[in-house]
């Protein structure tokens, strides 16, 4: 049987390989749990629920539109290629199913505020699939090094730096949906990228930047998919900041945040995936300088651990489903929150694909 004391009844819409982290994630959820899968044939979705050990209690459809019928299904996580998330997405608001959706969360805008008008005209939360924003090292260290009050504030931000490249298998560069245009044109673009942009738009306090720069490094597949790109965000208050991100398919792993203040400096080896489930760590530094000579420094970084009970695939499931249940059972209105921060890294996204048609050229938001 389903499990009636957990407020909030997901569908899963496709049998993505991510689908498998997040269904998981349901389940280690207190207040989710997971009463329907779907996928376009019920032979696969069975298979997928055979193999990921779901209890006899989850419905299995055979089609999107089933499970979206489904009276019982109260929130729906969508990690379908992107080209299908805005038809889904709006059409799972219509059914008034609350709305987790892979990153990215549109291939451009357009389609995102599409699904935005949708969710916000029926009252339900809509949210994006970035776990890492729910670690609670994020908010640590937000609470810790950008707060001014605090005792050890970095102060003002001057440079960011981040990465997020992996090596990928010629299996994967051949056949995988984000180098597909027709599934996931964005490429690394929406995919790694998507992380890089949405964290130094976090270290800003999602203030936009006032200019965008693809630099002329792109390279692309032979259907035009990005595969590596290096690209540049430029802030000029309260003080002049300069954002760097790198990310590629064709690269070593590498998870990199770099924040640089006037008074200290954060950085994060692994901000996007953790090297452990149950705990993460950051260095910080602060009033850093050479010794005499310059043979040193008169401080090393100090590493700040941080424990967390549960995985932050599950926290992020947990926050969106406090959300929902505060719609459901309390009339709340839906946050704000998350779909502006969606919305704000689409628009930086929707930049370097421009400032890339003008010829690496700046482009200003």
């Amino acid at each position: 049987m389903v499990d009636t004391t957990k407020t909030v009844h997901f569908g899963i819409l496709g049998c993505a390989e991510i689908a498998r982290k997040v269904a998981r994630a349901i389940d280690l959820a207190p207040n989710a749990t997971l009463c329907a899968v779907a996928s376009r044939s019920k032979e696969k979705a069975e298979k997928f629920a055979a193999e990921n050990g779901f209890p006899a209690s989850v419905k299995i459809y055979g089609s999107y539109d089933r499970l979206l019928e489904d009276p019982g299904v109260d929130a729906v996580y969508v990690p379908l290629p992107t080209s299908l998330h805005v038809r889904w997405a709006v059409l799972a608001a219509g059914r008034k199913k609350h709305v987790l959706v892979e990153k990215p969360a549109a291939l451009d805008v357009a389609e995102l505020d599409q699904i935005l008008a949708a969710v916000e005209s029926n009252g339900v939360q809509f949210m994006d699939g970035s776990m890492w924003l729910h670690h609670p090292r994020t908010a640590h260290i937000q609470q810790l090094c950008f707060v001014p009050s605090s005792a050890k504030s970095i102060g003002p931000i001057h440079f960011i730096h981040s990465t997020g490249t992996l090596p990928a298998t010629p299996e994967f560069l051949a056949s995988n949906i984000r180098v597909k245009p027709e599934l996931d044109g964005l490429g690394v673009l929406g995919d790694l990228a998507w992380y890089c942009i949405g964290a130094s738009l976090w270290a800003k306090g999602y203030q936009l930047p006032i200019t965008v720069t693809a630099l002329p490094d792109v390279k692309r597949n032979s259907a035009g998919v990005i595969l590596s790109i290096t690209v540049s965000l430029l802030w000029d208050q309260p003080i002049q900041t300069l954002a760097t991100i790198h990310c590629s398919f064709l690269s070593h792993i590498s998870m990199d945040l770099v924040i640089c203040g006037s008074d200290g400096s954060v950085h994060l080896r692994d901000f996007t995936i953790p090297y452990q489930e149950t705990s993460a760590s950051f260095d910080v530094t602060f009033g850093a300088k050479f010794v005499d000579l310059h043979i040193g420094w008169n401080v090393k970084p100090e590493e700040v651990h941080v424990v967390n009970e549960l995985p932050q695939e599950a926290l992020m499931v947990q926050e969106f489903s406090r959300l929902v249940a505060g719609i459901k059972d309390c009339g709340s209105q839906p946050s704000t929150k998350w779909p502006e921060i969606s919305r704000k890294t689409q628009l930086v996204v929707d930049a370097v694909n421009k400032s890339l048609e003008l010829g690496c050229k700046s482009v200003s938001l």
